[in-house]
């Protein structure tokens, strides 16, 4: 049975994604802020956690970080704030998947489902254990990047968008390809998860960061 953690400081909310999940046969366990949320964490092991970001003592993004320290468990924030700047943050810290309020409580149990397939990306099965790309050198087994000799730090889904892209590199990939293959969403969840992931990584990258190359009205296409 897959145990879901939520953490959110209105009890309506709580209780509304508890009953949903139970009907799915989760077993659920609610805490009221971010601090509570990381202890449990803690204690317990989740396979999906759902965080508020707006909470008493600790805000969901600081959670999500302090829990990002030991554990790659899935997280899937829960927000009314839905600007890009909140999502990149999001993104930044480790969340997984980001839900803005008011939500569809079938749409979230939709992407519960899909974390709980995915779960920490699975890339260490592909058949290359070393891809590079120019200075670029990505280590399979270690699931560590390399830019020029340095360690990049990089989230679970940064790596797992930049293993899909170099192992793919010189392919024009859509949207909806690197969706279903980095966060398991099937094609008719199209959303710009895929564009602020891309931001953030180009970012990280230096001077490669132009190697992640846009190609309009498609997606992307990774190419030194």
């Amino acid at each position: 049975m897959a145990k879901i953690l939520i953490a959110d400081d209105e009890p309506n909310i709580v209780t509304l994604i508890s009953r949903y999940a139970e009907r799915e046969g989760y077993e659920v366990t609610g805490v009221s802020d971010g601090r509570q949320a990381i202890e449990a964490c803690r204690n317990d092991s989740f396979d999906v956690i759902l965080l508020d970001v707006m909470m008493p003592d600790t805000d969901g993004f600081t959670a999500c970080k302090k829990i990002r320290e030991f554990s790659e468990t899935p997280v899937i924030m829960l927000s009314a704030r839905g600007t890009e700047f909140d999502k990149l943050h999001g993104f930044e810290v480790g969340v997984d998947d980001y839900v803005t309020k008011p939500f569809s409580p079938m749409e979230l149990m939709a992407r519960i489902k899909v974390a709980l397939r995915r779960g920490t990306p699975k890339t260490e099965a592909k058949k290359e254990e070393i891809l590079t790309a120019g200075g670029i050198v990505i280590d399979t087994p270690g699931m560590t990047v390399t830019v020029d000799g340095e360690k990049l730090e990089l989230t679970a889904k940064e790596y797992a968008l930049l293993h899909y892209l170099v192992e793919n590199q010189g392919i024009v990939l859509s949207r909806e390809q690197i969706l279903n293959a980095v966060w398991g969403y099937d094609d008719s969840v199209v959303d710009r998860t895929v564009d602020w992931q891309i931001k953030l990584l180009r970012s990280k990258l230096g001077a490669y960061r132009d190697s992640i190359r846009t190609v309009r009205g498609v997606g992307y296409k990774f190419e030194t």
